[in-house]
């Protein structure tokens, strides 16, 4: 087999998504850090909570909306737990399920850090593209998305499902 080398606009184009990603993330980190006290991943949680049906949801869907694992998703919702942001409930049709449900005091929370993450999103971001490249960014990521999340990746850590759906 023989290795399929990056070109030199290929390499580039790698590293600066790199550069970019490594940097965007530490900004969104270091902004809800300091408004928030809590990581970019703890803040995603909450804002996923608060966009589902009765702001609840099954931890293994919970972890494939946020593309983690199911193990880092516990860890971050015991944490979340124990600040009062987040509530587990055993799921009714399988004892082995449980949900995540944000709680009241995890709704005020998200929305009093809503303001100040868009803004450094928008700050780090879309201020510096025009219209046509946030289309392009859009159609980029999705691309990505759709071949990294396809039919032939069942195996990625938030897509293992051992249970149906609560019900």
């Amino acid at each position: 087999m023989t290795t399929r080398w990056l070109t030199p606009d290929e390499q580039r184009a790698w590293r600066a998504y790199l550069a970019a990603t490594h940097l965007l993330e530490d900004a969104l980190d270091r902004q809800l850090q300091q408004d928030a006290g809590m990581p970019h991943l703890y803040y995603s949680i909450l804002a996923t909570l608060s966009e589902a049906p009765e702001r609840r949801l099954r931890m293994t869907d919970l972890a494939e909306a946020l593309k983690i694992t199911r193990s880092r998703l516990t860890y971050a919702v015991t944490r979340l737990e124990k600040d009062g942001l987040v509530a587990r409930e055993s799921c009714p049709s399988d004892k082995r399920g449980s949900i995540a449900v944000l709680t009241g005091e995890g709704l005020a929370h998200v929305e009093r850090a809503a303001s100040g993450h868009v803004e450094t999103v928008r700050a780090a971001l879309f201020d510096h593209l025009g219209a046509e490249q946030v289309g392009q960014l859009e159609e980029i990521c999705a691309g990505i998305t759709r071949a990294l999340q396809g039919a032939d990746a069942e195996d990625v850590p938030w897509r293992r499902r051992s249970a149906p759906p609560c019900g």
